[in-house]
C-alpha cells in the first residue's frame, strides 16, 4: 500500500461511484464501480483505488475481474484487518465514490507472444480476478469470431469453499463450452463438511490436472496469482516439469515476512 501527498494531482484520477456490492463473507466482497470517465485496460491488469486522508492520498492496486468490454469495473476484494484502505472500502454504501487512477497498469496479461494454445492458471481466493477478466473477454471474442480457440485450465484454491464459490457457477457454466476446465479446491475439508469437490492446496493438485488435461511444457504457459507461497511452490513445480522460466508468470498480492 502506498501513501502520496495531494500534490499527486487529482487530475490523474476519476471519481468512481459504487453501484453494486455483493458480500461473500465478512472479509470478502465484490464491488462494482462506475468511473466518471473512460477507463481502458487489458484483461489481467489492475486498477488503483484511492481515498484522501488529511494531506495524504491512500491508494492500493486491485486486480480487475470485469472484462474491458463491461460497463462497470468489478473488483473482488479481501478486507485487510488493520489496513489503511480496505476498512474504508468496507464502509462504502451504494452511491458513495472513491478515486480511481485513470490508467490501469500491470503486465499480468495473456501471454500471446509465446504462441502456446494452452494456458494453465493457478489462483488463491481473490487471485482469481485477472483470470476471470481474461476468460470473460476470450468468451466474448470467441462469440464474435474475433479470436482463435485456446484452452484454459483454472485451479482456484482456498481454505474453505465459501471463499471460492463467488465465481464457481460462472466458470462452470463457461466450462460447458469445452475450452475451459475449472477446478476449485479446498485445503481444509475437515472444516467444510458439505464440500464434495477437490481437496488440497493449489500446488498439491496442479500437476495432477495439468497431466490429465495434457498441459505440458510443449504446449502451455502457466500463470500463478495470489498468495506468494503458493506462487513460489507452483513455480518450482512447473520448472521441475520442464516449463521454461519465461513461460511461468506471477502476480503476488503481498510479500511474505521473513
Amino acid at each position: 500500500m502506498r501513501e502520496k501527498t495531494l500534490t499527486d494531482s487529482t487530475a490523474n484520477f476519476y471519481r468512481a461511484e459504487l453501484v453494486e456490492r455483493k458480500d461473500i463473507t465478512s472479509d470478502l466482497a465484490i464491488f462494482r464501480f462506475r468511473p466518471n470517465g473512460p477507463f481502458t485496460f487489458q484483461p489481467g491488469q489492475f486498477a488503483t483505488l484511492a481515498v484522501e486522508s488529511g494531506d495524504k492520498r491512500i491508494q492500493r492496486a486491485y486486480s480487475i475481474a470485469s472484462s474491458p468490454e463491461e460497463s462497470l469495473l468489478e473488483l473482488f476484494i479481501e478486507l485487510v484487518e488493520g489496513g489503511k484502505l480496505t476498512p474504508r472500502i468496507w464502509e462504502l454504501k451504494i452511491g458513495d465514490s472513491v478515486l480511481l487512477r485513470k490508467r490501469a497498469a500491470g503486465g499480468f496479461t495473456l501471454d500471446e507472444k509465446s504462441g502456446m494454445k494452452c494456458h494453465l492458471m493457478a489462483a488463491t481466493v481473490t487471485g482469481i480476478s485477472p483470470f476471470v477478466s481474461i476468460i470473460r473477454t476470450h468468451q466474448l471474442r470467441l462469440a464474435r469470431k474475433e479470436a482463435e480457440p485456446l484452452r484454459f485450465a483454472v485451479i482456484h484454491g482456498a481454505s474453505h469453499s465459501r471463499e471460492i464459490t463467488v465465481y464457481k457457477n460462472e466458470l462452470e457454466e463457461t466450462a460447458r463450452d469445452g475450452w475451459l476446465s475449472y477446478i476449485p479446491t479446498v485445503s481444509r475439508p475437515w472444516e467444510d463438511a458439505e464440500w464434495q469437490g477437490e481437496t488440497g492446496r493449489v500446488e498439491d493438485v496442479i500437476r495432477k490436472y495439468a497431466d490429465a488435461l495434457g498441459f505440458d511444457h510443449t504446449n502451455a504457459t502457466c500463470y500463478a496469482c495470489g498468495n506468494p507461497q503458493m506462487i513460489e511452490n507452483v513455480k518450482a513445480i512447473m520448472l521441475r516439469a520442464r516449463f521454461r522460466k519465461e513461460r511461468v508468470h506471477e502476480e503476488k498480492y503481498f510479500q511474505l515476512k521473513d
